[in-house]
This record gives structure tokens, C-alpha cells and sequence, in this order.
């Protein structure tokens, strides 16, 4: 039994009334989610929602949405988190392109649902939590559970290569790519990282990342879940409050990006939070100078920060840096979890020594199925067995690895992950713009942000401000450049490809 699902059923007879999600003042013990589940299964089964089947997911971090994580896998549904901080432009893309049937959100995005919907061909239900149906087509989260009091839905039988969700992720076209991710995917994930962290049901992880991302559903909180531990949710990240909450719920682990990191390290009464139970904090992936790390350490006195590498494709955490060589191998994010191996190839695909820098590329069980309705970018990732990253590295005699760039034309920023193109194809929907080229601009708080530069049609011309605000009836604000530089023509190679790199080295002018 592959089902995801099915673990509940294992933790129900072993330790029913262990506390399996907490957020603020609301606990549920694995009973309690047992039950909900159940009725929840029942309520998707009555609006006709089975097996593949797309469910989506438009909430912030909330017991429901882990909740609808089991639910749709017990009858053989496909969940589909759904970024909260994206346009309705793009929702209704990946809604429509996603073949949703049904999605479920709260009162915040309640209009923004309405729009969207008529937009998304196949979108049958809607579904409210936090109140009841507002109009026709609607359906209340809780009522739909009331309906199906002490239900019992046994876990759809599914196999390895079944999916488990979609999640949509920037990658370098213009759209978003589905990452089609399977059970087996998911199951190599919880285990990979169970036996790397030594993870059980003494563990709790505080998720104060977004659920609908990798870092926050996967590193590791489902890992946790898997081995009977439990998960404190944080509704949306503050600093103070993930101090506050490793103190009051004893929390043993937590993945923080960069930027969160650098948030709680600033938090004025830091020192008078106890934050002793933390034995691991998971990072983002990027080069942690020493100073910082220090303070890390210094924060957190009984845990390593295992700086990380992973994708959506791979269900994220690939490899980690080990608390033995976090000081000695500072600057990699560490070798890989079990059964996951990491090779470095030049461009026509051959394997290069220790120390020359060429393409991260990856094998292994956590290696996704390929991308939803896209043979050829799945085709263009997947070769010969490896999944190849597009990002730069290199590893070394002890095969640590270390990244050496981003996956080209991709903006970090504050976690979040910016397909350059995806801007750029809308700055060329503006009458004024003739061309246009979108790069990372450091940023002391976001780590990067995205800047344009545009090259004006002829006689044509248009200010930051109408730009900016073109931007943002198209795009999430987090996507919206910060900087827009006016240039007469873009730097290109002989053979017509924008030199980004040559773009990124202008310094900014006041």
C-alpha cells in the first residue's frame, strides 16, 4: 500500500491520542485527524472527487490543509497547492492548465475565486472553510464533513508511479511548469530524510513556510507526520512567533530560508526565548558565511543547521550538510540523502572530476515523473535516467556538494522562486516596450529582486511607475521589478541569446 494516506490508519492503532497538528489554540490528535479525514474522504467522494482527479489547494498554513493532503490521497485524488501570493491571472492559468475539478479556499480569496473560476474549464467545486457556502456552486468545508458523520473511507489502493499531487513551479519558460509528483516520489522522500535526521515520533516540526511550497510541506514536515511525530503550524511566518512557538511546543526542527533565518536572528528578545529542544534547522540551499552560521549556532545551542539542495522535482532536501562538517565544509550544502545520487556533467553529458564546474545532475526514487501536459520539457529534463537541474556546481574529493550558480534565468527572492521569462513575457505585452530582460538584483532583505531592462519601441516611452503598475495588474507583487533601466539595445551573443550575466554586473545608478 503506497497510499500516503494509509500511515494515518498505522498511527491510529499505535498512538491515537498524540497530538498530531497544533496551530495557536486549536489541537488535533491523530484520532481527531483520523475522523476528519474520514468525513472529509466521504464529503470529495459525495461531490464526485476520486481517483486523478485535481484537488487545489488556495489556503495559508491551517490544520485543513493537511487535513485535505490526506483526504484527497485516501480516494485516489491529486492535490495541487496553489501559490496564495500569485495573480489571479496566474491562478487561473494553473487552475485551467491543471484540469482542476475542484478547489477549496478561504473567505480571503472568496472573490477571487468567483473571477477565476469561469476561467478554468473543468472547475466543478468550490469549497469554503471558515464559513458557510455564500452562493450556489459553493459548498462549506465544515458542513460538508457535518454530512458525514463517523464515515469510514478506506485508502485508495495506489501504486508507486500513481500521483500524488501537482505543484506548479517557475521554472525558465513563461509559464509555470506542473511537477507531476508521485507516491513512490513521496514515500523515497519521507524515508531519505527519516533515516538522514533519525526522525520519530518524538519529532516536531514548526512550519512556518508557506504549505503550498516544498520547504514548508516537505522539509520535513510530512517526513514527521510519516513517522508519527507532529507538526505546529505558524499561519504565516513571523520571526517572533517561531521563537514563541519552539519555546511553548518544544519543537525539534524547522526549515527556514534564508530570509527567515536572517528575520528571527534579528528579533530583539531573542536571547530570552528558550530554543534548547531545536536538534536540527533545515536551510535554503545558498552559501551561509561563517558569521551567520555563528549566530546560528548561537541561537539555536543544541542544533546544526544543515544548509540544503532540492527542487520541487525531487520533493526538495537532495543533499545536506552534516553537523560534522558544517564549519569544515562551509559553503556546501553537504552530500546526498540515501538512494539519491548527484553527478556533474559538462554539456554533452559526460560526467566531469572533482572540481570542474558543469550541470547538477540527479538519480534516484525522489526524481519526479516529469511535467504535467509538457512531453517536451519533460523530455528536455529527464536523459537517460538523470533529471538534469539547469543549476551549476561542483563537488569535491569527499563528494560534498556546491552550488555555484542558479538555475539560469531564476530569481530567488525570499524563497520564492522567479522565472525571469515569466516577467518578461508580460513587459512585451506593453505597447512601449520593444524588448525586455529581467535579472536578479541583490537585495539585503529578499536575497534578490527582480530588475528589467527595456528598450523602448521607436518615438514610444513609458515611466517606472506605469511600468511597475503594468506589472502588477499581470503579476504577484513578490514578481513585480523594483528597477526598471531604460537601455538603447540589449547585449546579446552571436548567436542572438541576451547576456544576462553582462546585465547583472551594471551597477545600479541613483
Amino acid at each position: 500500500m503506497h497510499n500516503f494516506s494509509s500511515i494515518l490508519d498505522y498511527h491510529l492503532a499505535q498512538r491515537p491520542d498524540a497530538v498530531a497538528v497544533t496551530q495557536d489554540d486549536r489541537r488535533l490528535t491523530v484520532r481527531e485527524l483520523h475522523e476528519r479525514v474520514n468525513r472529509l474522504a466521504a464529503g470529495l467522494t459525495e461531490l464526485g472527487v476520486g481517483r486523478g482527479d485535481v484537488v487545489a489547494l488556495l489556503l495559508y498554513n491551517r490544520p485543513e490543509f493537511i487535513e485535505l493532503v490526506y483526504a484527497a490521497n485516501r480516494v485516489g485524488a491529486v492535490f495541487l497547492p496553489l501559490n496564495y501570493r500569485l495573480s489571479e491571472e496566474e491562478w487561473a492559468y494553473i487552475l485551467d492548465h491543471a484540469e482542476a475539478k475542484a478547489i477549496v479556499t478561504e473567505p480571503e480569496f472568496l472573490r477571487a475565486t468567483d473571477r477565476i473560476a469561469a476561467r478554468a474549464a473543468g472547475l466543478e467545486h468550490r469549497i469554503l472553510v471558515d464559513g458557510e457556502a455564500p452562493a450556489p456552486g459553493w459548498t462549506g468545508y465544515e458542513a460538508l464533513l457535518d454530512r458525514h458523520q463517523a464515515a469510514e473511507v478506506a485508502a485508495v489502493d495506489v501504486g508507486p508511479d500513481d500521483l500524488q499531487r501537482l505543484m506548479y513551479t517557475s521554472g525558465t519558460t513563461s509559464r509555470p511548469k506542473g511537477v507531476r509528483i508521485t507516491y513512490g516520489n513521496v514515500q523515497a522522500k519521507n524515508l531519505a530524510h527519516i533515516v538522514h535526521f533519525g526522525l520519530t515520533a518524538a519529532d516536531t516540526t514548526l512550519v512556518c513556510g508557506p504549505l503550498y511550497h516544498v520547504g514548508g510541506l516537505d522539509m520535513p514536515a510530512l517526513g514527521v507526520l510519516y513517522a508519527g511525530g507532529a507538526v505546529v503550524l505558524q499561519r504565516k511566518f513571523d520571526p517572533q512567533g517561531v521563537l514563541r512557538s519552539i519555546q511553548e511546543h518544544r519543537v525539534t526542527n524547522a526549515w527556514l530560508a534564508p530570509a527567515m533565518v536572517n528575520a528571527v536572528l534579528e528579533v530583539p528578545d531573542r536571547e530570552s526565548y528558550d530554543t534548547s529542544s531545536v536538534r536540527f534547522v533545515l536551510g535554503g540551499g545558498e552559501k551561509t558565511p561563517e558569521p551567520v552560521l555563528r549566530r546560528i549556532m548561537n541561537a539555536f545551542p543544541n542544533a546544526w543547521f544543515a544548509d540544503a539542495y532540492g527542487l520541487t522535482e525531487t520533493v526538495s532536501g537532495d543533499t545536506f550538510l552534516d553537523r560534522e562538517h558544517a564549519l569544515s565544509k562551509l559553503g556546501s550544502v553537504g552530500r546526498p540523502v540515501p538512494h539519491t545520487r548527484v553527478r556533474i556533467v559538462d554539456d554533452t553529458g559526460k560526467e566531469l572530476p572533482a572540481g570542474e564546474l558543469g550541470e547538477i545532475t540527479l538519480r534516484g526514487p525522489k526524481v519526479f515523473a516529469g511535467y504535467w501536459r509538457d512531453e517536451k520539457a519533460t523530455a528536455a529534463a529527464l536523459q537517460n535516467g538523470w533529471f538534469h537541474t539547469g543549476d551549476i556546481g561542483h563537488v569535491d574529493e569527499d563528494g560534498f556538494l556546491y552550488i555555484d550558480d542558479r538555475k539560469k534565468d531564476m530569481i530567488v527572492s525570499g524563497g520564492e522562486n522567479i522565472a525571469t521569462p515569466e516577467v518578461e513575457r508580460v513587459l512585451y505585452e506593453h505597447p512601449a516596450v520593444l524588448e525586455a530582460a529581467v535579472v536578479g538584483l541583490t537585495h539585503p532583505r529578499w536575497g534578490e529582486v527582480p530588475r528589467a531592462f527595456v528598450v523602448f519601441r521607436p518615438g514610444a516611452d513609458a515611466g517606472p511607475d506605469e511600468l511597475r503598475e503594468f506589472c502588477a495588474g499581470h503579476l504577484a507583487k513578490f514578481k513585480v521589478p523594483v528597477r526598471f533601466d531604460v537601455v538603447g539595445e540589449l547585449p546579446r551573443t552571436p548567436s542572438g541569446k541576451v547576456l544576462k550575466r553582462t546585465l547583472r554586473d551594471i551597477p545600479v545608478e541613483d
